[in-house]
């Protein structure tokens, strides 16, 4: 059986790297490369959004955490669902707008460059590094993912694994671009929401609704099922702090944030397509994190008598051994099962190479030839961007070599990085005129600085024992940096010259849509 699993995800790996052949031919300067021509379709961009932003997150880091502690972590859900509803109502068409006014920027970096006139280009650079930071972390986070994916169905060796999942990811994206990376993500994405919607389905259908709670309470909750079922409850029965709700629903800042969201945006053809878009990606997500938080729940009951060992990080894999346990034992149609967990494979590679993809532009088209090599040309300028892609792969390879990585640490270290440099700058550019250079700058360094403070030094003792602040607290880095951003923007641009009557036309003309 294993033998039809290993078949299907075969010839998943070969359709997406046939497409990236298929897209490398359509690739004829930078701006197909790095933007696909500002041409996708509302459908593309809808579901390549959410593909990418989603992740081996959706299908693992999510359900585990609902396994391990219950339906309170659904709140993360909760607030991923309001930021991408502001998202897409709020930022996406004005900013594919003002990347259009904004000299036709093909990056955010190059558009906050041109956005606030900074000749001296210190918002080019410091946004390129903060991306190259904190998506290594996100891509070691996918590789990760894929390469527990690989192991589970497998019995493959964690780093044969790693080394598979990251070389077929790296390939397609560093011949195909912006066009392959969107192209696989739409095939992904409707994978991904196949399976999501199809498993917890069968797996009840095969179990018995009238299992479902019986399963739970003997499956070694550490509290009531009612408690376990209940939102309001924490792990331990105790109502739930309004510091874990605020936390949780803090996620939905950072959506403003993600540069590889934002570039869809940035991408779509036309008004009437990013319209459709809206709607296609609001109901997809919608779908996606509900299910998400039920294949948790589902999961336990379903996989009992087995019970995954939170303290390893088996329970994120409780999507995979639900397939595992549904196609291989119960219905015995393993080729489908392989079919399903190429939905969990799509759901990690679709983020990874968008990941990739941004990286590389940053350092090679911003950082590169927008900094340090003004000169250089479009041909040299996808040669870097191509070596960058292979490095950063490198790099992020090695971050994930151990193999008790969480992905759900992975992911939220580096949302909150991303969220909180990046997210008040472009709504505040977007929505505040009077924001300049400066106070992006600010915002921008403050929010990433904060970030890693909180999340990476070891500042207060607690029991004679050093911890970070985040982990003293409670209270995840992205509430705490945003926050620090936005005001850092807010009093540094008001502190320092106003910005040009040419900027100010220029942010009227995007409002009222001449452009």
């Amino acid at each position: 059986m294993t033998g039809w699993v290993i078949f299907a995800l075969a010839i998943y790996m070969g359709v997406m790297l046939t497409i990236g052949v298929i897209s490398a031919k359509k690739n004829k300067n930078a701006d197909d490369y790095f933007l696909g021509g500002r041409n996708l379709s509302g459908w593309v961009a809808a579901l390549s959004a959410q593909a990418s932003d989603m992740s081996g997150w959706l299908l693992m880091g999510l359900p585990g955490s609902i396994y391990a502690l219950g339906t309170n972590q659904a709140w993360i859900a909760i607030g991923l669902f309001l930021g991408t509803v502001a998202n897409w109502i709020l930022v996406s068409g004005r900013l594919r707008r003002y990347t259009i006014k904004a000299g036709n920027a093909m990056t955010i970096p190059e558009y906050l460059s041109n956005r606030f006139r900074d000749e001296k280009k210190m918002l080019m650079g410091i946004s390129a590094i903060v991306m190259v930071i904190f998506f290594l972390v996100y891509t070691a986070s996918s590789f990760a993912a894929g390469a527990k994916l690989f192991v589970s169905i497998t019995d493959m060796d964690y780093h044969i694994a790693l080394l598979v999942g990251a070389g077929v990811i790296l390939l397609y994206t560093l011949f195909g671009g912006f066009l392959a990376v969107c192209e696989t993500d739409f095939i992904q994405g409707l994978m991904m929401l196949v399976a999501i919607l199809a498993v917890p389905i069968v797996a009840v259908a095969v179990m018995g609704t009238g299992n479902i709670v019986p399963n739970l309470v003997d499956s070694g909750l550490a509290v009531d099922a009612s408690d376990y079922l209940n939102i309001f409850k924490d792990a331990d029965g105790n109502p739930i702090s309004m510091i874990d709700v605020l936390s949780q629903l803090a996620w939905g800042l950072g959506y403003c944030g993600m540069p590889h969201i934002l570039v869809r945006f940035m991408a779509v053809k036309d008004e009437k397509e990013l319209g459709k878009s809206k709607k296609i990606a609001i109901v997809w997500v919608l779908l996606s994190l509900a299910v998400a938080c039920i294949i948790g729940v589902i999961g336990r009951a379903y996989l009992f008598p087995t019970v995954l060992d939170s303290t390893a990080g088996a329970h994120e894999n409780v999507f995979i051994e639900m397939i595992k346990k549904l196609f291989m034992d119960d219905v015995h149609i393993p080729f489908i099962g392989g079919l399903f967990l190429c939905g969990i494979l799509a759901a990690i590679m679709s983020t990874a190479d968008s990941q990739l993809l941004v990286s590389s532009s940053s350092i090679a088209k911003d950082l590169f030839s927008g900094v340090l090599f003004k000169n250089m040309n479009e041909k040299k300028m996808m040669l870097v961007s191509r070596i960058t892609v292979f490095f950063v792969a490198v790099i992020a390879f090695v971050i994930a070599w151990n193999p008790n990585s969480s992905v759900m640490g992975l992911v939220s270290n580096a949302w909150a990085g991303l969220g909180s440099a990046f997210g008040p700058t472009i709504f505040m550019s977007l929505y505040w005129k009077r924001t300049n250079k400066y106070g992006a700058f600010a915002g921008m360094f403050s929010g990433a600085l904060t970030v890693i403070i909180w999340d990476y030094i070891k500042l207060v003792t607690v029991d004679g024992a050093k911890v970070t602040l985040g982990a003293h607290t409670g209270i995840y880095s992205l509430l705490i940096g945003f926050f620090v951003s936005l005001f850092f923007i807010v009093v540094v641009s008001l502190i320092t010259p106003k910005v040009s009557d040419e900027i100010i036309k220029e942010f009227e003309d995007v409002k009222n849509g001449n452009v």
